[in-house]
């Protein structure tokens, strides 16, 4: 007897048929075992979607499933073929389901490693290497972003802009205050103190009630003769000469500056200051005077001296720009004021009658005196009138004049 023929279990849609199974052939005597059926194939994983060209083959069993491919390559769609089968590649859309009946496994072909190049890193063939634009000179950075408005107003310099930054300057520092302060003081106290004292005099003959005036200017010159060695010298001094300088590279325009703001703060300061001494003199001494006080002598003793004070204040300020050191400079103006007068005090011999007149003519406090309409009783010959006005404005233009030169040709 033949046992019933089994039913075959049919493969699934595009796997490839697997051979029948044979049976053994029953043995002579007794009954025929039961046919085992075929064990079904493990699921396989479901195959990685990559750009590349993917073949599906046929390939023995693997031991263990394969890591999944992590780089683009050529990927393989392999299925297990039966025993002794050889693989058939069968190429597989990269966009199909990739899911077919029976044992498949899917492998990646990983590329090898490109060789390495000392140039840069190489990139996607579809994305084209773009070089960063390089960046616009600075000179031309206006030209580089058409269109563009700065917001900060862009103007040329001139001699306001200077005169603005040296008058921020002088009136900021400790300086100024110190000195004019203590001129102030000085001729002020001086001033009033004189004419107290002359007061309890019967007559002071034909001397000017204005004259008085003098011995507190003698001691207010020596303030503002600092002041004027400041201004300049003690930005040598600092080292902040150099940023005026940038900020204004034209040297004669930065020395003009200072000579302006220096001489119109130290003339109107003078010049309210002596106008307050001549009004109290005046009034206190008037009546033990013979002189009848004219506009000349008021005009003189008042915006005379301003001016006077002023540019022996010009004078020191050249004399520290071409020194540039505080205290020398300071110290020679000083020499300048009262040395040429001390020296003519000890000149007793006849033979230096001459030197001694000149010397005590000439000097700053004879050229006061004259400003004051009087002068000394023991000197012979020197200025008059408005002339020491004029020798002070020539020594001045002098200074400044070796001052700018000097500036213009040495470095800072």
């Amino acid at each position: 007897m033949t046992s019933p023929q089994q039913p075959q279990p049919q493969p699934a849609p595009g796997a490839q048929p697997m051979p029948p199974a044979v049976p053994a052939p029953a043995p002579s005597a007794g009954p025929m075992p039961p046919a085992v059926p075929a064990q079904p194939a493990p699921p396989q994983p479901a195959p990685v979607e990559d750009a590349g060209t993917m073949m599906l083959q046929a390939q023995p069993p693997a031991p263990a499933p394969p890591a999944p491919a992590k780089e683009a390559g050529t990927m393989m769609l392999q299925a297990q073929p039966p025993a002794g089968g050889h693989p058939e590649p069968t190429p597989l859309s990269a966009h199909g389901p990739g899911k077919e009946a029976g044992t498949m496994l899917l492998t990646a072909a990983a590329q090898p490693p490109a060789p390495p190049h000392p140039g840069p890193a190489p990139q996607h063939a579809s994305v084209p290497q773009q070089q960063a634009p390089a960046p616009a000179p600075a000179a031309n950075w206006q030209a580089a972003t058409p269109g563009y408005v700065s917001p900060i107003p862009v103007r040329p310099t001139h001699l306001g802009h200077a005169l603005a930054a040296e008058w921020t300057k002088i009136r900021s520092v400790r300086s100024t205050v110190w000195t004019l302060g203590v001129m102030t003081v000085l001729v002020l106290g001086i001033g009033v103190l004189v004419a107290v004292s002359v007061t309890s005099m019967s007559t002071v003959g034909d001397t000017s009630p204005l004259f008085f005036g003098l011995f507190g200017m003698l001691l207010g010159v020596l303030c503002v003769l600092p002041l004027g060695v400041l201004v300049t010298s003690s930005e040598y001094g600092t080292g902040m000469i150099r940023t005026t300088l940038a900020a204004c590279p034209n040297r004669g325009r930065v020395l003009t500056a200072k000579a302006l703001v220096f001489f119109a703060l130290t003339f109107v300061v003078t010049t309210v200051v002596t106008g307050l001494v001549a009004l109290t003199d005046n009034a206190m001494i008037s009546d033990i005077s013979r002189v009848h006080v004219g506009a000349g002598e008021w005009l003189r003793s008042t915006v005379g001296i301003g001016l006077y004070v002023s540019f022996l204040g010009l004078l020191a300020l050249a004399v520290g720009s071409l020194i540039r050191h505080s205290a020398g400079a300071i110290t020679l103006m000083v020499g300048v004021v009262l040395l040429p007068f001390v020296l003519s005090m000890f000149m007793f011999a006849d033979s230096l009658e001459g030197v001694r007149n000149f010397l005590m003519g000439y000097s700053i406090p004879n050229q006061l005196t004259v400003m004051y309409g009087n002068k000394f009783p023991f000197v012979d010959g020197g200025p008059s009138g408005w002339q020491p006005l004029w020798i002070v404005m020539g020594l001045a233009a002098v200074a400044l004049g070796a001052a700018y030169a000097t500036m213009r040709q040495r470095d800072v």
